[in-house]
């Protein structure tokens, strides 16, 4: 089994991960890395890339930069360029991530060979997965880490308003990708049955059939107990500096600079507890920084909130909060504590899993922890620990001074975390659990076939575009454009990408005297045909039919507001066709949600301001072109595609070249203005195709122009 583990925001690398540098280093990098190497270990797995974004930036270490970093003999890290070479956050990544898709396509047929298997990780990762099990024919896992409804809720309890939440966050963008993945995974794992209940409940999309609890695994070789050959702590001299007497029992926290981790609460619970401050010390880690001024505003309150509280509560000489906690030190940190006979605590307000649980268990240290989330599986399973309300102050300290003034039941407590993390949360049984759960999917999924003969192998390059509201309309352009395609008719393919039926797109092709394309993708990518006998591609119609419910389609949206059907003739097997009122039209997430609630996968395309289409979650324009590319070996930066509606917008994005002719319907296509290789042509129809050839010197090199004409 090849495997495909996607993670493509963050800073990645096999080494010395900088865990809590910002809000996208987080446990979830650490996650990737381990999934990885757990699952190369395995005899019936023959390779496993760890997909990320590359980047290359002076502020960061050049190891992001390399384009592949081995994890083991089996695994290894593979970075795909998409979008600026600067790091940046993940919410600015949206409209790089068709890009990223088609580097990668480009990347795995470099090395000839296709995964076997998809695991998408984040809901950007999500987006990127979906379209290449689309492509592939592969299965789909995903895991979401975090979920974008569970965060607006919190955001919007917290007073932020809608608006704020998805100019900051990219929102919309994030839960449309979490729905989509959703409705397309073969198996989504989640590390906590909460995590499925309360947070993955929230989405029109929820299917737990399709879901499993596979937690993740520690690393037992890195956190054990302390032994006597383990060589001293390299922290221990640092909370020196801090402490007045360093030796008492050390309360530790270890997190990211993150409100919602709660720290402050911790720090005010100690802070108003005397006997709490008599018995033990307090030690915050909350990410690394080199200077508080240079954080991002949320890291920056954060860390200023409990600086000042240390100095409210007087508790100079009792808390230590370093600068710095290198990751090669972590394992040595959580020994520490437990030999000063320490607690571990996770005030969160809501924590997903909890990673720094199982590795401060595994170390030997008891746990206090929130009552949301991941920590009342863990703490269920090995009984631990205690479970608290994070916003009670009274309910921390008392927890705590169970535990550090009751010797017996800190050792019971201690013991039984050692035992069962390694029973219930090693890597080991997380891999065999994993691939009994994958194996059953390898079945159910037909991968795309080779790529059939074909003439004329010369052709290197290709152009398609749709019909309606592109290349008709203007007759001297029609001819221009024609006299084009076949002076280049030894380098260039050509295809027609439109949602006309096929009878239709024929009829009026001859009409306007066009020759027959190459490749006709027709109702919406729903039909591929090839010259020069019209060949239909059956294994696409085969492909596109996972998940495809027609009828339920019909049924649910018969009567629905606004929406009346077309006539017969526009309607096919793949695409259901509606007309609408352009002054009054349908709200499409309402429609998706609703389709979605019933079970239904499907893409739903507004066109010309009075078409809507219903299509399988797997055929578009974009996924029919794509398919055409990889089967008959063209590079998408070599194919020039050409439209005027929302229909063709999935075409447009990513490694094409693209022209909007200056005919487009209304404001449709407007949100690609700013992407680099989308050119929005001045003249309409065929002669803005023949501008755009230009601008792009399409029939000559074919390369993207440095600077504008």
């Amino acid at each position: 089994m090849y495997i495909l583990l996607l993670s493509i925001h963050g800073l990645m690398r096999g080494h010395e991960l900088e865990l809590g540098r910002d809000a996208d280093t987080g446990g979830q990098t650490l996650y990737v890395v381990d999934l990885a190497r757990a699952l190369a270990e395995r005899d019936d797995v023959e390779q496993v890339d760890l997909v990320t974004r590359r980047i290359l930036d002076p502020a960061v270490s050049g190891d992001y930069a390399e384009p592949i970093e081995p994890l083991s003999p089996k695994a290894r890290i593979l970075r795909i360029d998409a979008g600026p070479d600067e790091y940046i956050a993940k919410e600015r990544l949206w409209d790089h991530l068709d890009g990223f898709m088609d580097n990668l396509v480009t990347t795995l047929n470099a090395a000839g060979r296709m995964p076997d298997l998809v695991h998408s990780h984040y809901a950007d990762a999500g987006y990127v997965g979906v379209r290449l099990s689309n492509l592939l024919g592969v299965p789909l896992v995903h895991t979401g880490h975090s979920l974008g409804r569970d965060k607006r809720q919190r955001l919007l309890s917290a007073g932020m308003s809608e608006e704020a939440i998805n100019e900051t966050y990219n929102m919309d963008r994030r839960v449309d990708a979490e729905e989509e993945v959703l409705a397309g995974a073969d198996l989504v794992i989640a590390s906590t049955h909460n995590e499925i209940d309360e947070q993955y409940g929230l989405y029109d999309y929820y299917q737990p059939k399709r879901m499993a609890v596979i937690p993740p695994g520690t690393d037992l070789s890195r956190f054990h107990p302390p032994a006597p050959k383990d060589s001293p702590s390299a922290f221990a001299d640092q909370l020196r500096r801090f402490l007045r007497d360093p030796d008492k029992p050390l309360i530790l926290a270890l997190s990211r600079a993150d409100a919602r981790k709660n720290n402050q609460t911790l720090l005010e619970a100690y802070g108003e507890s005397q006997t709490l401050q008599e018995v033990a010390n307090l030690l915050i880690v909350a990410g690394n920084r080199d200077d508080l001024r240079d954080l991002d505003e949320g890291a920056q309150s954060v860390l200023t909130e409990l600086l000042l509280g240390i100095d409210v509560y007087d508790l100079y000489g009792r808390v230590a909060m370093p600068k710095h906690l290198p990751q090669d030190q972590v394992a040595g940190l959580y020994r520490l504590a437990a030999e000063r006979g320490g607690i571990f605590v996770n005030p969160a307000l809501t924590e997903p899993f909890g990673l720094t649980l199982l590795e401060a268990a595994a170390s030997g240290l008891p746990l206090v922890a929130t009552e949301n989330g991941g920590p009342v599986d863990i703490i269920g399973n090995c009984d631990n620990g205690i479970l608290v309300d994070p916003l009670d102050k009274t309910a921390i300290a008392a927890a705590l001074l169970k535990l550090l003034t009751d010797p017996e039941r800190y050792r019971r407590l201690r013991d039984n975390g050692i035992v069962k993390v390694r029973e219930h949360y090693s890597w080991l049984a997380h891999a065999e659990r994993y691939l009994e759960h994958v194996r059953p999917l390898l079945k159910r999924h037909e991968p795309i076939p080779s790529a059939p003969k074909r003439r004329k192998r010369y052709r290197d390059r290709a152009l398609f575009t749709d019909i309606d509201q592109s290349l008709l309309g203007d007759a001297e352009g029609v001819r221009q454009f024609v006299a084009a395609m076949h002076e280049n008719r030894k380098c260039a393919t050509f295809g027609i990408a439109t949602g006309r039926r096929l009878d239709a797109a024929l009829t009026e092709l001859k009409r306007q005297g066009i020759p027959h394309p190459d490749v006709l993708i027709t109702s919406l990518g729903t039909e591929i045909h090839y010259a020069p006998r019209l060949t239909r591609d059956k294994y696409w119609n085969e492909h596109i039919d996972y998940l495809w419910r027609p009828a339920t389609v019909r049924r649910v949206l018969s009567g629905y507001p606004g929406l009346e059907p077309q006539p017969k003739s526009e309607q096919t097997r793949f695409k259901i066709s509606y007309h609408y009122d352009p002054d009054q039209p349908p709200d499409i997430e309402e429609l998706t949600s609703l389709l979605r609630s019933r079970d239904v996968t499907a893409n739903l395309i507004q066109s010309f301001g009075r078409f809507l289409d219903i299509i399988p979650s797997r055929a578009s324009k974009g996924q029919a072109l794509r398919y055409v590319a990889q089967r008959w070996g063209i590079p998408l930066e070599r194919i020039l595609v050409a439209g005027g509606s929302g229909a063709d917008e999935d075409m447009m994005r990513g490694n094409t070249l693209a022209v909007v002719v200056a005919n487009r319907h209304g404001e449709e296509l407007s949100q690609l203005v700013d992407l680099e290789r989308i050119y929005f042509a001045d003249r309409p129809h065929a002669l803005g195709i023949l501008e755009a050839a230009g601008y792009y010197d399409f029939f000559g090199s074919c390369g993207l122009p440095t600077t504008s004409p």
